[in-house]
């Protein structure tokens, strides 16, 4: 069994943003030599998450309005007593959670048709890391 590890680093514009990592995550996984096994793609930061879904930006639109409604910001969260302001960027990382695993069959990242790995950051604007650890034959 091989392993491969890479990390990629962010530091977004907007305090909000949305990321396809499936690219990127293409091109670690030639780099890995890895042809059978599984990609784990986890965000270092519990203000962000990973997940799959499709890169269609009426579907993005409406992943955001859910979040917000579900974790909206308020200025009232008893984290906020802790000197931060970003107590929903942590509730909206629970729900999309912080990472995927996805299955490599042949040399490819075996996703579904519409299928892509994405990056979601909740608080932004400073650095964030994310692992890439890849095992497999």
């Amino acid at each position: 069994m091989k392993a491969h590890t890479e990390y990629l680093s962010f530091h977004t514009r907007k305090k909000r943003d949305l990321i396809n990592l499936t690219p990127q995550l293409e091109t670690i996984l030639t780099t890995s030599g890895i042809h059978e096994g599984f990609m784990l793609v986890s965000a270092m930061h519990i203000t962000a998450g990973v997940f799959v879904n499709d890169d269609e930006r009426g579907l993005h639109e409406d992943i955001w309005d859910w979040l917000e409604k579900l974790a909206p910001f308020r200025a009232d969260y008893k984290h906020h007593d802790t000197g931060e302001d970003n107590g929903d960027a942590h509730l909206k990382s629970l729900m999309i959670h912080h990472e995927v695993t996805v299955p490599i069959t042949k040399g490819q990242l075996d996703l579904g048709t519409w299928q892509r790995v994405f990056y979601a950051e909740f608080d932004g604007q400073r650095d964030k890391r994310l692992i890439v650890k890849i095992l497999g034959f």
